[in-house]
């Protein structure tokens, strides 16, 4: 095809990072062939919650909605929440063409204009979606919960349920910014245990690692007419608390000694950072005038929690916590429980949307042999299907990086020339990154357009200094750049200094 054109590149793209973009006829004429109907058989197996207000919160252009929450009051003043998952393994039987592909595929990936599902349509959006109105089988978490979010009890198993709303995020953002609306007193009690929840997991040194998403209007044939930033809100803090809750509940009720012998699971496990990226981040911290105090095995969540408390609100705010999450392992599934110390949990696993995760079909398999009273899997077998879900997982994230900088560098194509605010977001031999505080675009500012002086990257310092004048460049760093070149090819902007901003 055509370079330049949208459904050329973002196929290259995919061909770059080796994933597929449609499904062999094989594969759907498996997935057609899955019995549509809800049977009574079905629904005697489960425990009935159809009766129970139930809704689902998601994006306002979702497509699937794999999960959905029920509220009620119970009778000693209590909450019931349930936390309901598409049951895409009722659906989803090993051994077939179609799970044989879900496996390998293991994730969806999420381009700038499109979705590569993990699951056929039939599977994604109909049958497995928790559409309004309509009974839907469901692998769910139930809790009794207090007014402040405490859990008293709680359930898993298999259930139907029927969703009596379907609210976007700004819809349901709306309820609980005016205390007004479509249930109204289910969503501010889900809101208000929910905060508590939150300030309960920062307390324990739970790191909230919420940063800015970059969204692209788009034309119809896939040009960028814009970027605008995507802001955490309450309404979306409230879904990742509830799930949050399922997914550390789930793996606790599996792995936790005291319930019993632990046996294989499927964790989702972040490990404790490395002392010494720790110091790296410590003299970065200086450079601002934080003072952390020297890392130890032991301290790690503290000083990162401490520091980005510090940090809240300041100029230097994303800067620092880009930093940080630099200095941290990354989070991966594994046999291996090592805890997850970003969200600050002994236990965590990926319950919550199987729609698009394969590791969490494989929770919701390994959940209900368990709770069958079934004996524990094979470790070895499960810790390769990990490997290959988190080297999976890694392959779509670059990809949609990948998108995402193509989209970048084609809406700086027609800005070439301008002048633009941004911040230092990364230094090397070559040149100085700087991302642009307006629409989160970034691009390098090469040392050889810096003519006033012979620049070297100081790495121990972490920036670049001229030789003569003693001129530094560091991260956090405001600047005014022009927009001097644009490679589609490449995927690169290249960017002029024109001035330090104060």
């Amino acid at each position: 095809g055509q370079p330049g054109d949208n459904n050329v590149e973002m196929h290259a793209i995919l061909v770059e990072f080796g994933l597929p973009y449609a499904f062999d006829d094989e594969v759907l004429s498996d997935a057609d062939k899955i019995p549509k109907e809800i049977t009574q058989t079905d629904v005697k197996a489960r425990r009935d919650m159809r009766k129970v207000t139930t809704f689902t919160i998601d994006p306002a252009d979702a497509k699937d909605f794999d999960d959905a929450l029920s509220v009620q009051q119970i009778e000693d003043g209590n909450w019931e929440v349930g936390v309901h998952i598409a049951d895409v393994s009722h659906y989803l039987q090993p051994g077939t063409v179609l799970d044989d592909e879900a496996f390998e595929r293991a994730t969806s990936v999420y381009l700038v204009d499109r979705t590569i599902p993990m699951l056929p349509e039939v599977l994604s959006n109909e049958l497995c979606s928790l559409r309004p109105n309509e009974d839907k089988l469901c692998f769910s978490a139930v809790f009794e919960l207090d007014e402040n979010g405490v859990l008293k009890k709680e359930w898993f198993g298999r259930t139907v349920i029927h969703s009596d709303r379907r609210f976007s995020y700004e819809e349901a953002q709306d309820v609980i910014e005016s205390g007004k609306g479509d249930f109204d007193k289910e969503i501010l009690q889900l809101d208000k245990m929910a905060k508590q929840m939150r300030k309960a997991r920062f307390q324990k040194g739970g790191i909230d690692f919420n940063t800015e998403e970059v969204k692209f209007n788009l034309a119809e044939d896939g040009k960028p007419l814009g970027v605008y930033i995507k802001a955490m809100k309450d309404s979306n803090k409230l879904i990742e608390d509830f799930m949050l809750l399922a997914n550390t509940r789930v793996a606790s009720a599996v792995g936790n000694p005291k319930k019993g012998d632990p046996k294989t699971f499927v964790y989702r496990v972040h490990d404790k950072p490395d002392p010494e990226k720790l110091n790296s981040l410590r003299q970065f911290a200086l450079h601002f005038g934080y003072r952390m105090p020297a890392p130890t095995v032991n301290n790690a969540e503290k000083l990162i929690s401490d520091l980005l408390k510090e940090v809240q609100g300041k100029p230097e705010e994303d800067t620092i916590k880009v930093m940080a999450i630099r200095s941290m392992a990354k989070a991966e599934y594994s046999t291996n429980n090592l805890g997850h110390f970003g969200l600050a949990f002994d236990f965590y696993s990926h319950f919550t949307s199987p729609i698009r995760r394969y590791p969490d079909v494989m929770v919701h398999r390994l959940l209900q042999r368990y709770l069958d009273g079934g004996s524990s899997v094979s470790e070895e077998a499960y810790e390769s299907k990990c490997r290959h879900s988190s080297e999976r997982e890694k392959r779509a994230a670059e990809a949609e990086r990948a998108s995402i900088k193509y989209k970048q560098v084609e809406f700086l194509m027609s800005k070439v020339g301008e002048h633009f605010e941004g911040v230092v977001s990364g230094l090397t031999d070559h040149g100085i990154y700087v991302e642009l505080t307006e629409n989160k675009c970034e691009g390098r500012v090469s040392v050889e357009l810096l003519r006033d002086d012979f620049y070297r990257f100081d790495q121990e310092r972490y920036e670049l200094r001229g030789q003569k004048s003693g001129k530094t460049f560091q991260l956090g760093d405001k600047l005014e750049i022009k927009v001097v070149g644009a490679d589609l090819m490449k995927r690169q902007l290249d960017f002029e200094f024109i001035q330090k901003l104060s």
